[in-house]
């Protein structure tokens, strides 16, 4: 995924790290998009993708996930800036790949769709493997902390501002019942296009989602928050929400509460 500015809490990964800062430092993370070299190798690669698409769809319902990408590319560590071209021909690519071409893919079938964030709760063991992992690869595990990590996927939606949530490194939609736990969900960020866009509330199963912000779900999340969508207003710094809510809860905050 796309380390645009690397600072050191943010790049380094290393051990000890508290709920706190393992939080935090997700905060402001930008989502992973692939470069072009703007030159016939990059147009072609997001052309085959959408041909590649319509005929691993072969006729079924548009929103059908495209699993096919998780069956052509494994999920592992992948060096950014990462082009389109090298994506396509790649056999492992990281979740902020996966999401790009997932992107793609619903957009050539004329879905509505946006990239999302997530932060999910996984056992230390866990963490300590793919971190192994990712510096055997030399390629930075800036979204790997203490029984945290940073992941990302895509929002597609499926009624009137109702979502569906895509997990494209797994192959699978998320539960929107699975916020706790190992893998569970504990917070996510749609991104949206502009102001008007950042002041919607989306539904995610029996979630009402800020667009824009980063959201906390399960124990954390406040019921009343629902009734209240006033409590966005205070989030917006120049008409893009950057804190987390409920109430304009940050990150680190909601590290605290672990």
């Amino acid at each position: 995924m796309y380390l645009v500015a690397a600072d050191g809490s943010a790049a380094s990964g290393g051990d000890g790290c508290s709920p706190v800062s393992c939080y935090s430092r997700w905060e402001n993370f930008p989502i992973s998009d692939l470069s072009h070299h703007g030159q016939a190798c990059c147009d072609s690669a997001r052309l085959w993708l959408g041909a590649m698409d319509f005929a691993q769809l072969n006729g079924s319902a548009l929103r059908h996930g495209p699993r096919w990408i998780r069956s052509n590319y494994d999920w592992g560590p992948s060096a950014w800036p990462l082009h389109w071209c090298e994506a396509v021909a790649a056999k492992v690519i990281d979740c902020g790949a996966h999401s790009a071409l997932a992107h793609e893919a619903f957009l050539a079938r004329g879905l509505e769709t946006y990239r999302a964030q997530f932060v999910q709760s996984y056992g230390r063991r866990a963490v300590a493997q793919w971190r192994t992992r990712w510096t055997e690869q030399q390629v930075s595990d800036h979204w790997l902390a203490d029984g945290y990590i940073y992941h990302e996927g895509n929002a597609v939606f499926v009624g009137d501002n109702e979502v569906a949530l895509w997990d494209g490194s797994a192959g699978c939609w998320l539960n929107p019942t699975q916020c706790a736990g190992y893998g569970g969900l504990l917070a996510v960020r749609i991104w949206t296009d502009g102001e008007a866009d950042d002041r919607r509330f989306l539904k995610w199963g029996s979630h009402r989602l800020a667009a824009g912000v980063w959201n906390a779900l399960g124990v954390h999340e406040r019921d009343e928050v629902a009734n209240d969508a006033s409590s966005t207003t205070s989030a917006m710094e120049g008409g893009r929400a950057t804190s987390l809510l409920p109430a304009a809860q940050t990150l680190a905050e909601l590290g605290s509460a672990q």
